[in-house]
């Protein structure tokens, strides 16, 4: 019986590394991760192009009172080799539904995440979130790979 060698999920091309699309029932995570983001080939690596996604149904948890916080994120970012696949990214999203973090923390972590996933030219992230105590918040958080 001959050993063969487990295949890796980052030698897999375009779209045999995804695990969650085409998959009927995915379970939310517990917690973010950056795990979760699945990533796929861009077809047009030479043409600066926009992707837009919006989250308008994110909640997560205040960590100092515990009460629920909802907002909506929208992700823009220019490619380079690789894309963020949508239903890996919402499920992303929604795991943030009972973490607890501070909206300017959430923010970055989300750009963190996404960069280290797919390692665009550009990426900005932005939290919009319904206001508490009568004040709303908005976070910007940005990403440039000249500026690096």
């Amino acid at each position: 019986m001959s050993k063969s060698k487990p295949k890796s999920k980052s030698k897999k091309k375009g779209s045999e590394r995804l695990q969650t699309l085409g998959v009927s029932q995915s379970a939310i995570p517990k917690k973010p991760s950056r795990s979760i983001l699945e990533t796929f080939d861009n077809s047009h690596p030479l043409r600066e192009y926009e992707i837009q996604f919006e989250c308008p149904e994110y909640t997560s948890i205040c960590p100092i009172t515990g009460q629920p916080d909802f907002g909506l994120i929208t992700i823009t970012y220019v490619p380079d080799t690789q894309c963020i696949e949508s239903k890996s990214l919402k499920l992303y999203l929604f795991s943030y539904r009972n973490h607890g973090a501070f909206h300017e923390e959430v923010v970055n972590m989300i750009l963190d995440d996404c960069v280290a996933v797919c390692s665009p030219k550009r990426m900005t992230v932005h939290g919009e979130f319904n206001p508490r105590g009568g004040i709303s918040i908005a976070v910007t958080a940005e990403f440039d790979i000249e500026k690096q």
